[in-house]
């Protein structure tokens, strides 16, 4: 199905040590109750890729397919849009506007002439910037999002479609967060970021809690207990809010597994050092979505206790599982940060070392997500070798 190729993977020496509390469950259970109150929301699809799990020889292969979350074609909806709200709410409060502001008169429009002052902004790499900029435009919001110069166009028009203003900042990623963080302190604006750190860490939680519900919707409908979950990484929010959610429904039983790009495993880096660290260079990778060389501080409180190994594929799997996937009946539309985790899956599955390392066997249940579908057409085109349609 995929041609062998290298792959870095780190078994994690503190997995299992007790941390703190990242995600505390008030605020899943808050998160959960608006998102699933907004129109047009349904839980997305849950697929047996029986294919996927003969190549891996393992027992089964669940994939969760976001890419048609509320027609923005990612997860990142479920975080971006309801920090969005969340941060509104709170403002409209604190500033004495509208004391008594809640999240339905929000949806309802009634505090447009107030929230229409408010800036919220963020950087991005394409799917979270879009989430932000929906839920400011759903809310009432003006929205400023911060690209660095490697984001394709196809990325920053699906953005600027939701009436947000797109700056680009040269460098990579972490550049662009920097950028988002002191303009924002110099106009007061607010900056609604899916990565954390000192001192910023509410905003990227409430994120967080929102990403768990996709996490809930797939482990409610698998039909056992994974025993596998093989989760993406970036600056860690998802691989961490889907850690909390495991060990909430499955307590210690599945084995996490975080899946990087080779060129910007932060995640990786910081589980060998032992705390988190900076990769360096320009994080040029094909995986989009997952260029970025700082972890998250909530993320890695998740993850340095709680993955199970970390894994840093190739970008050259990318294409081969893409079109994989497309050529299945029926096919199924994934983009290129959608995939890591199946890649990971695949290439340790085929390696007798990682394979025995991580227990799989003709027994395993492998839960992955698929995090987005076709976000930038063209590029789903060129690298999948059909249209997206």
């Amino acid at each position: 199905m995929i041609a062998p190729h290298s792959f870095r993977f780190f078994l994690n020496p503190r997995q299992g040590v007790p941390g703190v509390v990242v995600l505390p469950e008030s605020g899943f259970r808050r998160a959960a109750a608006e998102i699933r109150s907004w129109p047009g929301y349904a839980p997305t699809p849950l697929l047996d890729l029986g294919d996927m799990a003969a190549a891996a020889r393992v027992g089964a292969v669940h994939y969760k397919d976001e890419g048609g979350r509320f027609g923005l074609g990612s997860f990142k909806a479920l975080g971006g849009a309801y920090a969005v709200s969340r941060l509104l709410v709170a403002e409209l409060a604190r500033s004495g506007a509208v004391p008594a502001a809640d999240a339905a008169g929000l949806s309802r429009g009634d505090y447009a002439a107030w929230t229409r002052a408010i800036t919220v902004t963020c950087a991005t790499d394409g799917n979270h910037g879009r989430a932000v900029a929906w839920g400011a435009s759903r809310f009432g919001a003006r929205c400023v999002i911060f690209v660095h110069q490697s984001v394709s166009q196809g990325r920053r028009d699906a953005i600027a479609a939701y009436g947000a203003e797109i700056r680009v900042v040269p460098g990579h990623y972490d550049d662009a967060v920097r950028e988002a963080a002191a303009v924002a302190a110099r106009e007061g604006w607010f900056v609604v970021s899916d990565t954390s750190w000192p001192g910023y860490t509410e905003l990227p939680r409430d994120v967080m809690q929102g990403y768990r519900l996709m996490a809930e919707e797939a482990m409610a409908g698998l039909p056992a207990v994974p025993t596998h979950v093989f989760v993406q990484g970036g600056v860690g929010g998802v691989a961490a809010a889907v850690s909390v959610q495991s060990r909430l429904r499955f307590g210690t039983a599945p084995r996490l597994v975080v899946v990087e790009p080779e060129r910007a495993a932060c995640l990786l880096a910081s589980a060998e050092a032992g705390a988190p660290v900076t990769v360096e260079g320009d994080l040029d990778t094909i995986m989009a979505g997952l260029a970025c060389g700082e972890p998250s501080l909530l993320a890695w409180q998740e993850l340095e206790r709680a993955a199970f190994a970390f894994m840093a594929v190739p970008d050259a799997v990318v294409p081969e599982v893409m079109k994989a996937l497309a050529r299945r009946d029926p096919p199924v539309v994934a983009g290129e940060s959608a995939v890591a985790g199946l890649a990971g899956l695949l290439l340790a599955a085929a390696d007798p070392g990682a394979r025995a390392a991580l227990g799989l066997d003709a027994a395993s249940r492998v839960l992955v997500f698929g995090t987005e579908g076709a976000t930038d057409p063209a590029l789903y085109a060129s690298l999948a070798g059909m249209a997206a349609d």
